[in-house]
């Protein structure tokens, strides 16, 4: 019965690798390849609420052939459990700051889901001060130990602290924008979801892009470009996007002060650190929505669809045709949107 249970999981995260991009015969023929690079990828704060189900996701992903687990404490125990899974993947836990350079040598992809979760009443700048600090501190190890991966931020407030990591590496020499990348994909994720519900399409078939930043209002789902299309109202897009804006706060508040949305993040950056490593294997057409450095708005940082490739970002795609009510959005976002920037890169440079 495990066997078959893992079987179906296995497929069910094929499956919904696939439905995240638009190739989907070419990913689907990656994970059958049986010429597979060795790659490592790094989890930093893998004894976390995102972190410990996101290492068991990266344990699945046929693509990683070393997976190492850091967090200030208990990754040993989440290392061993993880590491019992028949998968391909060698398992390591490192625990403490003295382990954390080992952790990171090497690494291909790193992903961040250190940090404080949101609780009930907090704004994601309440985490702003605690998460900063972490942030820094783990990206002068990354600009130190394994300069050259592609860096996947999940610790929120993403709006700052992609900026903040920007900046760290600028001081260390190291900063390179194609391989910074902050995971919005949960937006993206919520937005199918609501979508497809509402216009009664298979989840599997829709796609949203979604751009901005990664916070209320910051967020803006393009419904107008959702495929397939359908004949959603004006009000049913409005209320799909207000719920898609807020769809970490639906989670804080249904778990009542136990947490914040750790298990649907830790899909979402699965499926994003997927998209990653089939980039740097040089599999085509992999297009995946992230805050990235950008020209294609007056901001330095902005989320939209981008072409991953074996350096990270090969292209930023443009926003494409937007309703009047998306640009009225896209207006509103700016202001916030680059304060937030802003006070990030005023932090890393205090």
């Amino acid at each position: 019965m495990k066997a078959s249970m893992f079987r179906s999981v296995e497929a069910a995260l094929r499956r919904a690798a696939s439905a995240s991009s638009s190739s989907k015969h070419l990913i689907r023929r990656s994970y059958s390849s049986d010429s597979k690079p060795e790659r490592k990828v790094a989890v930093l704060g893998a004894a976390g609420g995102i972190g410990q189900p996101l290492a068991l996701l990266m344990k699945l992903n046929p693509l990683v052939s070393s997976l190492s687990l850091y967090d200030i404490a208990g990754t040993p125990g989440v290392a061993a459990d993880v590491s019992h899974i028949n998968t391909r993947s060698q398992v390591a836990g490192y625990m403490g700051e003295e382990q954390l350079g080992q952790a990171l040598e090497g690494a291909d992809v790193v992903i961040i889901p250190a940090g404080v979760p949101r609780k009930p009443g907090m704004t994601r700048d309440d985490l702003f001060n605690i998460n900063a600090s972490i942030v820094k501190s783990l990206c002068t190890a990354i600009a130190k130990y394994c300069p050259d991966a592609l860096v996947n931020m999940i610790s929120n407030p993403v709006n700052s602290t992609v900026p903040i990591a920007a900046e760290v590496f600028k001081k260390a020499g190291t900063y390179d924008e194609k391989k910074l990348f902050g995971v919005t994909t949960l937006d993206v994720v919520r937005a199918k979801t609501f979508y497809a519900g509402k216009a009664k399409v298979p989840v599997a078939e829709v796609n949203v892009p979604v751009v901005g930043g990664h916070a209320g209002i910051t967020i803006l789902p393009l419904f107008s470009q959702a495929t397939p299309k359908s004949n959603l109202s004006d009000e049913d897009i409005k209320a799909l996007t207000k719920r898609t804006q807020d769809g970490g706060t639906e989670v804080v508040e249904a778990k009542a002060g136990k947490g914040s949305a750790t298990l649907s993040m830790a899909y979402a950056g699965a499926i994003f650190a997927d998209a990653c490593l089939k980039g740097l294997n040089g599999v085509p057409d992999v297009i995946e929505c992230s805050f990235v450095q950008s020209s294609i708005t007056e901001l330095p940082f902005f989320a939209s669809k981008v072409r991953l490739g074996k350096n990270g970002v090969e292209e930023i795609l443009g926003l494409g045709p937007l309703s009047d009510f998306e640009k009225q959005g896209l207006e509103s976002l700016i202001p916030e949107l680059k304060s937030s920037i802003e006070k990030g890169i005023k932090f890393a440079n205090q």
